[in-house]
């Protein structure tokens, strides 16, 4: 339910208490995170969709990409390289690290030789040493990219052009998500393939991949369009839009327009799956996924873009303990979620695309993490 207390909108879970016992975690909407952009405080600064977002662990920052190319018309004067008024407006870089509070660090598009920008951004994970890494998920977009916190090169995954399959060693499908446990990059690829592919972090040398339920060879073969009262697929839809590996070395993936999430071993041994929203058509409703950070990681947080909702589910089980949010553009609401992050004291933040085109922090107010 929402409570709105002046300017300040609560959301709380839809239950006081899990059923094993635990006190389910509380959140309250900040509407005055992150701070206003502006560039010598004259020329607004503006998102466009934000396709990706991500927090730094070791100071708490968030990162965040969206796609500068999808300002509007009447904040940008595209033909003639302008804003469209002395005042508004101009496009932010397409990666951007906001503090803890919300205040604007720095940004970058990057630009050089040795490396394919994307042509649709989509996706950011900031690595333990503090890399930034950066998808995208045009149809030529089969690339991955790593850069330092500045913005320098480090290292390209595959190549911008032709896609090869699910199945290629060198070559990915329009990957939508990464990240890194151990020495390993894990990539939910994507939009174009239906694989998890695993890479060496440092070398981005190809070690192994998966289709759903473990499958080693996953089809790309046309698939039906989901029917909730048919047999599960048996292959991953189109985009597989998630991937995140638990303490305890457990792969979650999600399988967004099926409405799962399936559950690996490192190597690829499908364990079980959850069902989310089962009747949800078109986008589906798996759209993002992140791991509390009690020590034992009780809980899912499940974004659903289609139905404007955070699912609070049990990790064991993945049933459904509460849930907050709902379809609209004011604070604590969403239009199209995209993304989710979550830093060490349980704070949650969004990104959503669309006509969304905007990030929110959710502030854990009690409970477990």
């Amino acid at each position: 339910m929402n409570i709105r207390i002046a300017s300040t909108v609560f959301v709380l879970a839809a239950c006081a208490s899990s059923p094993d016992g635990g006190d389910l975690p509380t959140f309250r909407a900040d509407p005055n995170w992150p701070k206003p952009l502006a560039e010598d405080n004259r020329v607004q600064l503006v998102l466009g969709q934000v396709a990706g977002i991500a927090v730094n662990e070791r100071n708490g920052h968030v990162w965040i990409v969206h796609r500068p190319a999808t300002l509007l018309p009447d904040e940008w004067n595209a033909k003639e390289n302008r804003p469209v008024t002395h005042r508004c407006c101009k496009s932010a870089p397409a990666v951007i690290e906001f503090d803890r509070e919300g205040k604007y660090v720095r940004g970058w598009t990057a630009s050089g030789t040795g490396f394919e920008w994307p042509k649709s951004e989509h996706g950011i994970y900031i690595d333990p040493e503090g890399n930034v890494w950066l998808a995208g998920n045009s149809n030529e977009d089969n690339q991955i990219l790593k850069f330092t916190p500045e913005g320098r090169f480090l290292l390209q995954i595959g190549r911008a052009g032709k896609s090869e399959g699910s199945n290629s060693r060198t070559q990915l499908g329009r990957p939508a998500h990464m990240v890194i446990s151990g020495d390993e990059l894990f990539v939910a690829d994507g939009y174009g393939n239906r694989r998890i592919v695993v890479f060496d972090a440092k070398t981005g040398a190809y070690k192994r991949h998966w289709g759903a339920y473990g499958t080693r060879t996953p089809t790309d073969d046309k698939l039906p369009n989901y029917d909730p009262n048919a047999p599960l697929s048996k292959s991953f839809g189109n985009p597989v839009h998630c991937v995140r590996v638990s303490n305890d070395n457990l792969v979650y993936v999600c399988d967004r327009q099926n409405n799962r999430v399936q559950v690996f071993s490192r190597d690829g041994e499908f364990k079980h799956e959850f069902r989310v929203e089962v009747q949800t058509l078109a986008n589906g409703s798996v759209w993002d996924m992140v791991l509390s950070h009690d020590p034992a990681q009780r809980y899912l947080y499940v974004a659903d873009g289609a139905n404007g909702r955070i699912y609070i589910l049990r990790r064991s089980d993945g049933r459904e303990l509460g849930s907050f949010g709902r379809t609209g553009r004011m604070p604590g609401e969403f239009k199209w979620i995209h993304n989710i992050a979550i830093d060490r004291d349980g704070n949650l933040f969004t990104s959503e695309v669309g006509f969304g085109r905007r990030v929110q922090k959710f502030a854990r107010t009690g409970g477990a993490f």
